[in-house]
């Protein structure tokens, strides 16, 4: 029975918060309670200790940083001036407007790395305008909300950044490797777009003529200049910047934040009242982050001070599990994990108690964290309990149903499925710009 008070602890807790406790508190409150009745108060000195080396990891400093960026974009109306921009682009070609939602999540997910906030933001401004068009409501609803979640694997990512602290590995590294599988991912969404428009037509038509050419009458390189090489100046100032070893990812995170302010200046959208309203939004999904960072530090101190992770590696042993075993069975974990409870959590509740396993059994834990966020990100989406399948049901119009979400964005979880498949079998996709 004492062995198992580990897994006990950590069953309960994922109970509760299935129950609908809240989520820092939970971790906080029944790991200090379990504790206080195994160990002393003694014990818990070290929990300040702890606490106190978290809330001065210079590393977890790019999170508000990056908060900060995605939101004051999100103000900026950036999005809505690429998405027009890139729906006349390609607006003559069938398909076009579904091509336009993949780029431009690409580009939001590479500028802001927000998942909410991007998915929110495009379904307002694409949905609409697709369903008009008389595109298909299953495609345009699977594209916007697929397209939306690139943020989870597309650095620079405030999923790899909490990720790189929990599995402490280099966050630059991260990044570095996550480039790409996160354009290939792209690739794959754009591909079945095409093949979409090719063998479906009448489900993805092209724009009327009329509009493009009205378009293109007017100041169109000035519009495509503002649209687009603005965003892209701000992705190479914080990725270049990374990649090229000129700053941390905490230094460009502070790049971003400010180059984010000078283009909401330039969109004419900077007002004290948005800047108020960007950094409460900051504050409060700041805080969020890390009082359950808090809750889950108390957790991981009672865990290994009950032994967890040398039982479960015990249990392991006996079992005979081979390292691709093990991998198999936390992968399908996190998986319908992410049915029930947001990635923070997930990643602050079960990536702790399985990375000290993976390093002993030797496994890349860079390849580790790329197959992690990949998987979060493939559960952002998956029916019934997917979050970015509640955000666009929120802000979509009344004649899309929940069916309509559902049937669209399956063939796009399996295009993540089978490319987080192709990572596992070939980690090189991963490696090959570190080596």
């Amino acid at each position: 029975m004492i062995d198992a008070l580990p897994l006990i602890l950590f069953l309960l807790i994922f109970i509760l918060i299935l129950f609908g406790f809240p989520v820092a508190f939970t971790l906080g409150g029944v790991s200090v309670l379990l504790g206080l009745f195994i160990f002393d108060v003694d014990f818990f000195y070290l929990l300040s200790l702890r606490v106190y080396g978290t809330m001065t990891n210079y590393v977890l400093l790019a999170v508000p940083l990056f908060i900060y960026m995605g939101i004051m974009l999100e103000k900026s109306g950036l999005a809505e001036s690429l998405l027009e921009t890139m729906a006349l682009l390609f607006g003559k070609f069938r398909g076009g407007l579904a091509i336009a939602v993949v780029v431009v999540g690409a580009m939001l997910a590479a500028s802001t790395g927000i998942v909410g906030a991007t998915v929110v933001t495009m379904g307002l401004i694409s949905l609409p305008t697709m369903l008009k068009r008389g595109y298909s409501p299953e495609l345009a609803t699977g594209t916007i909300a697929s397209a939306g979640t690139l943020g989870q694997i597309i650095p620079p990512s405030v999923v790899l950044v909490l990720l790189g602290s929990v599995l402490n590995v280099s966050v630059g590294d991260l990044f570095t490797a996550a480039l790409i599988p996160g354009l290939a991912l792209v690739g794959c969404y754009l591909l079945y777009v095409v093949g979409m428009a090719y063998f479906r037509p009448q489900q993805a038509p092209p724009m009327p003529t009329e509009e493009i050419a009205q378009f293109r009458a007017g100041n169109m390189t000035a519009q495509i200049i503002k649209a687009f090489v603005l965003p892209f100046l701000l992705i190479i100032a914080v990725l270049g910047s990374i990649f090229a070893g000129i700053a941390s990812p905490t230094e460009a995170a502070a790049v971003g934040a400010f180059g984010a302010s000078v283009l909401t200046i330039i969109q004419g959208k900077f007002t004290l009242p948005v800047l108020k309203e960007v950094m409460r939004e900051t504050t409060h999904l700041t805080c969020m982050v890390f009082i359950i960072l808090v809750g889950a530090t108390a957790f991981a101190l009672v865990f290994r001070g009950l032994e967890g992770d040398r039982y479960l590696v015990s249990l392991i042993e006996s079992a005979n599990l081979s390292p691709m075993a093990f991998l198999a069975i936390v992968m399908i974990a996190v998986f319908i994990a992410g049915f029930f409870i947001d990635f923070i959590e997930i990643i602050f509740i079960i990536v702790p108690v399985v990375a000290p396993i993976f390093d002993r059994m030797g496994i890349d834990l860079i390849w580790i964290g790329i197959l992690l966020a990949m998987n979060l990100q493939t559960s952002f989406l998956s029916p019934p309990f997917g979050f970015s399948l509640f955000y666009l049901k929120g802000v979509a119009p009344p004649q899309i149903t929940t069916a309509h979400l559902y049937r669209g964005i399956v063939p796009y979880i399996i295009i993540q499925l089978v490319f987080l498949a192709l990572i596992i079998l070939f980690p090189e996709i991963v490696t090959v710009l570190l080596d």
